[in-house]
């Protein structure tokens, strides 16, 4: 049974939960056009300048991926409004650090920091409102939540972009705290759900899952191979690990859900190249194009766009059909719109060059997310949606950070027109390949009607 039934109260939960999520995606994308700016205050030149900016998306990425499984155990044990409320608390402090820091290293570090705060906020979020709405209103939340905080991860190099070019780099960091102050204070009036006191807080697998990302990151950014070995044996050691935890972090049960399973096989293809697509097609525009940071984030405003018209229609036509065939068809969309951009050169001509790839992609993308999330969320019980959200959440972050730092292999340590066509080939790959394990593993069902 839904536990909050009073129309008001249900539009400020969306509201506060497409907030809290909304900060959190942005801040994973917004920093993007602010890499260039970054790597000539506090970077080097060449490979050396390149490094930092891996780590300054990957920092955040790996805590954040590192965490929120935890988070979401943290969620369901606590209460989702606690949960949120220390997230978002630590959200602006850590934000305050970034914007802060004189060195590269300090950085990385407040990075490293704010992604665990960031892995508060999203399964608390989503659990809120699986937990608020119920039947056909959950299919139509779910899609406004994803419009917004999916536009987050568009929008990202558009507001970083004017911060860049007529403040500072570090305002992209100064901007979540006003944002973060207006969610507490809607937050206080929502009630905290009931708490799962049953539940445990795995700590073994928190430190497994942690320790092992970052060695396996480490190892990828700085090409230092058996440092990528002791990562994914760490990985391994995890999974067992939850395979005999009385009370995982991660419960491989789910995965017995065939929708569950195959729909985060899809999740890490897709949003693996959705980071890889945006972290290189960004840097190019200004680096290699010559576009300023605002003129970047402008360039992919119409995706934007497209998200925010056509994802609340696309998630609720999933709710009513199944969503196989949208999580099937929307991703080879957005695969053709990056193939469609192999026409760029080093002028980047953006109504011919740029703009067309950049529709057909919004297209598919929007096709594609709504959909994606409300299956994989309505494929497992509605007790379990605090985890589950958090599971296909700490799954996006983590094929983010790893497709991201296999970077200076995929660009052989320079980014030029042969080695930007090289991505968008590579991006294009793992879109097509999230579409046709849709096909394959995802039941035709309908999104869960009634909790």
């Amino acid at each position: 049974m839904a536990v909050v039934v009073d129309a008001p109260l249900q539009r400020r939960v969306l509201i506060v939960a497409i907030l809290a999520s909304f900060v959190s995606f942005l801040d994973g994308t917004v920093v993007n056009v602010a890499l260039p700016a970054i790597a000539d205050e506090l970077g080097g030149p060449g490979e050396a300048g390149l490094t930092l900016q891996q780590w300054v998306v990957d920092g955040y990425l790996v805590t954040l991926g590192s965490f929120i499984l935890l988070a979401g155990s943290l969620s369901d044990v606590h209460g989702r409004r606690r949960v949120l409320v220390v997230g978002l608390a630590g959200f602006a402090a850590t934000s305050v650090l970034c914007a802060l820091a004189p060195t590269g290293p300090v950085l990385v570090v407040a990075r490293l920091l704010q992604g665990v705060a960031g892995a508060l906020l999203v399964p608390s979020s989503l659990a809120l409102i699986i937990s608020t709405f119920d039947g056909p209103a959950q299919g139509r939340a779910i899609g406004r939540w994803t419009a917004w905080t999916g536009t987050a991860m568009i929008v990202g190099p558009f507001v970083g972009g004017g911060l860049v070019d007529l403040i500072s780099w570090r305002w992209v960091f100064w901007i979540n705290v006003p944002v973060v102050a207006v969610t507490l204070l809607l937050l206080r009036r929502v009630p905290e759900a009931e708490a799962t006191v049953q539940r445990r807080i795995d700590v073994p697998g928190a430190l497994l899952a942690a320790v092992g990302l970052a060695a396996a990151v480490l190892g990828l950014i700085e090409q230092w191979w058996p440092v990528v070995v002791v990562g994914a044996g760490l990985l391994v050691a995890f999974v067992v690990v939850e395979r005999r935890a009385p009370d995982p972090m991660l419960p491989l049960r789910l995965f017995g859900a065939r929708t569950f399973a195959w729909g985060n096989v899809a999740t890490f293809a897709v949003y693996g190249a959705l980071a890889f697509g945006g972290f290189v097609l960004t840097l190019f525009l200004q680096q290699v194009a010559g576009y300023s940071a605002t003129a970047a984030g402008v360039a992919q405003l119409p995706t934007t766009l497209a998200m925010l018209a056509l994802s609340t229609r696309f998630g609720t036509l999933a709710g009513r059909y199944g969503a196989r065939w949208f999580m099937t068809v929307g991703p080879i969309v957005a695969g053709c719109g990056f193939l469609l951009m192999l026409t760029m050169d080093e002028q980047a001509t953006y109504l011919t060059q740029v703009l067309p790839g950049i529709l057909v992609f919004g297209l598919g993308l929007a096709i594609t997310v709504a959909p994606l999330t409300a299956a994989i969320l309505g494929a497992v019980p509605a007790t379990d949606a605090g985890i589950a959200s958090a599971v296909n959440n700490a799954i996006s972050r983590v094929a983010g950070l790893v497709v991201i730092a296999f970077a200076g292999v995929i660009l052989g340590g320079a980014l030029d027109v042969e080695s930007f066509h090289r991505s968008l080939v590579v991006t294009a790959a793992l879109l097509v390949a999230g579409g046709l394990v849709s096909m394959v593993g995802i039941g035709d069902t309908r999104v869960r009607t009634a909790p």
